[in-house]
């Protein structure tokens, strides 16, 4: 279930290419490699009509390099990272030198991207006391972050996955421990700003998509290293969170949870949509095994007595075990005659 992805046959070989061989659909395959893009930002930047790329996004679909989904009124595109063709595209991307069209475009998608960097940084102003009372009551960040860092290691990851990445603050924490970063979160507010802080920090490899916890865009066994950092208090059913992180990890990738420990904070339900009050270390470990996982490591980070904080960080470290290759059987005398 594991090993190689399967290779394209002649047919869908021919088929992406085809579907990428037109100037218009090499335009948008190229800022998809970028990030997502909305239908709408695609006819601003390549100032063509909405019925227009709507058609060539559906053959770019149908040939497997992208992938659409839709939220409200609003259709959003990337580059499939599930199907073989999607990640032939990108890695064929990746060779595209220096180029007066795709310079413009992107530029084009940067000012629309500042736009909306602007607009999420106030939506971040607005809640951003909702973190800092949060964090107020546990360990200091610093120390969190040092034992997250500690525990998954230093890489490198060829693919590194932060689900429900936030402000994509783990991303960046990582930033020199992968050859690619991926943050998936469900707010469109988050995303903005995290793709501003982490373009700041100069992070033209990491990349934040919008996408669901429970169905991750991404194919079986294609991560290396996956963090879910403070979610899964969040979620009603965390252990479908798990089995689906668990999914995307390859053999030998290791999952890393951090969350609370139980507390008895009622006012994180009332008032910050908490739906959990902490997880039992057994019962997480439980999860972790029921999703086919190895449990490594378990740390508590308990703030210390004086600081008046009532909140413990806890973290689990997890794997998804290498397949075993049989032993040859030895061979008897009586074989060898």
């Amino acid at each position: 279930m594991f090993g190689r992805p399967p290779a394209l046959t002649s047919h869908a070989l021919l088929a992406a290419l085809k579907a990428a061989a037109e100037p218009t659909r090499l335009r948008i395959l190229m800022l998809l490699a970028s990030g997502e893009l909305n239908v709408s930002d695609l006819t601003t930047i390549l100032g063509q009509s909405q019925p227009r790329i709507s058609r060539h996004l559906k053959l770019l679909a149908g040939a497997g390099l992208i992938e659409r989904f839709r939220q409200g009124s609003w259709l959003y595109v990337h580059l499939s990272d599930r199907t073989e063709a999607g990640r032939l595209v990108r890695r064929l991307l990746e060779q595209v030198g220096d180029d007066s069209v795709r310079r413009k475009d992107l530029a084009r998608a940067e000012a629309l991207k500042r736009e909306r960097e602007a607009a999420a940084q106030a939506y971040f102003d607005a809640h951003a006391a909702e973190w800092d009372s949060i964090r107020a009551l546990h360990v200091a960040e610093a120390e969190v972050e040092a034992a997250i860092l500690d525990a998954l290691g230093p890489g490198p990851f060829k693919l590194f996955v932060d689900l429900g990445t936030g402000t994509g603050r783990i991303l960046e924490l990582f930033g020199d421990a992968f050859e690619r970063g991926l943050g998936i979160d469900l707010n469109r507010g988050m995303l903005a700003y995290a793709r501003g802080k982490l373009a700041k920090a100069g992070l033209a490899r990491a990349d934040v998509r919008h996408g669901d916890i429970y169905a991750i865009p991404l194919a079986d066994g294609a991560a290396d290293a996956v963090v879910v950092h403070q979610v899964l208090h969040y979620l009603t059913n965390p252990a479908a969170a798990i089995a689906e992180a668990a999914r995307v990890l390859a053999p030998g990738g290791r999952l890393l949870i951090v969350d609370f420990a139980p507390h008895d904070l009622e006012f994180l339900r009332d008032e910050h949509a908490h739906e959990r009050l902490g997880f039992p270390s057994e019962l997480v470990q439980d999860w972790i095994r029921a999703a086919g996982l190895k449990p490594l490591d378990t740390h508590a980070l308990a703030p210390a007595a004086h600081g008046g904080g009532k909140l413990t960080v806890s973290l689990w470290l997890a794997e998804r075990e290498r397949v075993a290759r049989t032993k040859p059987k030895a061979r008897s005398l009586e074989d060898a005659q």
